[in-house]
């Protein structure tokens, strides 16, 4: 397989070609696997192609067994960020998979401000946030129901692997297209419009209840306290069955009793938590309170 390259004097006009084989492809997808834990198949071989060609060319590989073995050498880690960045998936919008929202929202919030407002800890971790319409969804709901969450030790950590993306939800710039899904009283509210421009932007006070980390979910996670509610959506079904009972595990380990756990449509919780996690609704699961456990 090979991809031509235009010559950039003459647009049009084909210069050379990269070279691709079954082998590169391999190499990719080992590589994903190992630091990522995500699973690319032989379905995915032109989208390797497709995201990888652009940069081989312009660092002047002339094939991607040569990119690989330069971006692979321990001395380059800086060609990771552009690596993960790249194959990895960032499809998402403000409010996707309302139920959730509704759910978190009569179901949940009031018991977490009782106890923020008796002075509790509550954490909130949106795990694969992506460009950061998830935990800014999220923070909208919460101060929508409650105007003075910010008094409280309430926050809500967002990470990914991807900095390329993290960078993205930090800046906070989104399209009215990306934002069609967001009740209008939210927007309003919680969002400025860019001047001379299509783009919103999320106020301080929104901002405010968010802190965004580079996380790799098959790695270290780098914090010792419990979690209130965990979002993780729509990132499980890019790995295999084992990385994801490690991970439905690991959140598990890092809920509270009593916490939620929220997950993609296509994604199943594995058989080995399920006696300790209650399905309470669609995709949306609660780790077994205390009380109930000792019931059993």
């Amino acid at each position: 397989m090979t991809i031509a390259r235009l010559s950039p004097s003459q647009p049009g006009r084909l210069e050379e070609e990269v070279v691709y084989t079954a082998a590169d492809f391999s190499r990719v997808a080992a590589h994903l696997y190992r630091i990522a834990g995500i699973l690319l198949t032989e379905a995915n071989e032109r989208m390797v192609y497709a995201r990888l060609s652009g940069r081989i060319l312009q660092l002047g590989f002339k094939d991607f067994a040569s990119y690989l073995d330069w971006a692979f050498r321990s001395d380059a880690p800086e060609e990771l960020d552009f690596f993960i960045s790249a194959l990895t998936t960032n499809t998402t919008h403000f409010y996707r998979e309302n139920h959730h929202f509704e759910f978190l929202e009569n179901n949940v919030l009031a018991n977490l401000m009782g106890r923020a407002q008796a002075g509790e800890r509550i954490r909130i971790w949106s795990a694969g946030c992506s460009t950061g319409e998830e935990p800014y969804s999220l923070a909208s709901c919460l101060l929508r129901s409650f105007p003075n969450a910010a008094r409280h030790d309430l926050k809500i950590l967002a990470t990914d692997v991807d900095r390329s993306a993290l960078e993205r939800a930090r800046i906070g710039k989104y399209t009215s297209n990306s934002l069609r899904k967001l009740p209008r009283e939210l927007l309003d509210k919680f969002f400025e419009q860019v001047p001379a421009s299509d783009q919103w932007t999320p106020t301080q006070d929104l901002r405010s209840m968010i802190t965004f980390r580079q996380l790799n979910l098959i790695g270290d996670w780098p914090f010792s306290g419990r979690f209130d509610v965990i979002f993780c959506r729509n990132v499980a079904i890019y790995m295999d069955g084992d990385t994801q009972e490690r991970l439905w595990t690991r959140f598990h380990d890092a809920l509270h009793p009593g916490g939620f756990l929220f997950i993609g449509h296509s994604e199943r919780l594995c058989r080995s938590l399920r006696s300790d996690m209650l399905m309470v609704g669609n995709t949306i699961f609660q780790r077994k309170p205390v009380e109930a456990a000792h019931q059993v």
